[in-house]
């Protein structure tokens, strides 16, 4: 059975869905996981569970949880939200994430019934089709490589340009399925030349135990959520950091496989809640104690 027969049973079977890891495997890199579907491994032990689901429709926007959810080659999916295929851009095109506006945390969009809402703090909720065949395709940029996405609309971007300051103007792009993909391994080679990507910054899904961010916390004068990495998938009942000798995962009739380790980034220094970067915590305790030798890019 391979990946398109599983899809519709991915990770909707419970959300309480035991981890098996394959018996062999290398050490991560760091912290958080960026994985690929891969074969049922021939030996597995149980690791922990699937304690949540998280889409984030918005790049850069707010997650929603989800109690089931297909696990498709481009990340998670459930009903009309898909991860990560939506994008803030400047006009001449360029992407545009919290690193730049940190505010954009706050920003929730939603998808039923054909229709996308956007919603933040102080502001009225804008609904629009998700389908705007007549709106125009321009090439983005993220990651210095062209992408496309359907154009939302000036209602979509006065919304976004309002809520961001309205110092500059910004647009709203959807990604569609029959648009041409990123692939990751133009800017990690480490990816094998077939896995695609949307809007995400590499890999299709991401994931991160509830233990390493207690562990994190015990060392940090204050605490920091779970959401300040963006996972897809977090996990229980593990002990901290195990996901990081992971190798192989299987959860329900998923099966995923380590790519490589998500960079901490300054993304992580942004509260969730309130929209502000600090640019220091969590990742100047990280760097004490949780630092790996990454790569030079190529």
């Amino acid at each position: 059975m391979d990946l398109k027969e599983l899809a519709a049973n991915a990770l909707a079977q419970n959300k309480k869905a035991a981890l098996l890891v394959g018996a062999a495997g290398a050490a991560l890199l760091g912290f958080g996981l960026g994985y690929k579907y891969l074969r049922k491994p021939e030996k597995a032990v149980r690791v922990g569970v699937v304690s949540q689901l998280l889409i984030h429709p918005l790049k850069s926007g707010k997650a929603v949880p989800v109690s089931a959810a297909e696990c498709q080659k481009m990340g998670l999916k459930a009903g009309e939200l898909e991860d990560r295929h939506w994008l803030v851009v400047t006009e001449e095109g360029s992407m545009v994430t919290a690193r730049q506006e940190p505010r954009l945390v706050l920003v929730s969009l939603s998808c039923e019934g054909g229709y996308a809402r956007l919603n933040g703090p102080d502001m009225e909720e804008l609904k629009f089709p998700v389908k705007q065949p007549d709106n125009p395709v321009p090439n983005c940029r993220v990651f210095s490589k062209d992408i496309q996405g359907r154009d939302c609309g000036d209602k979509a971007s006065q919304w976004l340009t309002s809520f961001l300051g309205g110092e500059k103007a910004f647009r709203l792009v959807h990604y569609e399925p029959h648009m041409k993909p990123r692939r990751p391994a133009e800017s990690e080679p480490l990816f094998p030349q077939y896995e695609q990507v949307a809007y995400p910054d590499y890999g299709p899904v991401m994931l991160l135990s509830e233990a390493s961010v207690k562990d994190l916390n015990s060392k940090l004068d204050q605490e920091v959520t779970t959401e300040r990495f963006r996972p897809s998938i977090v996990i229980g009942d593990c002990e901290p950091f195990d996901e990081d000798s992971w190798e192989e995962l299987q959860i329900g009739s998923v099966r995923l496989r380590r790519i490589l380790s998500c960079g901490r980034c300054v993304m992580t220094t942004v509260d969730p809640d309130t929209g502000v970067m600090s640019r220091k915590e969590p990742l100047e305790t990280l760097k004490r104690f949780q630092l790996f030798y990454l790569p030079p890019a190529p």
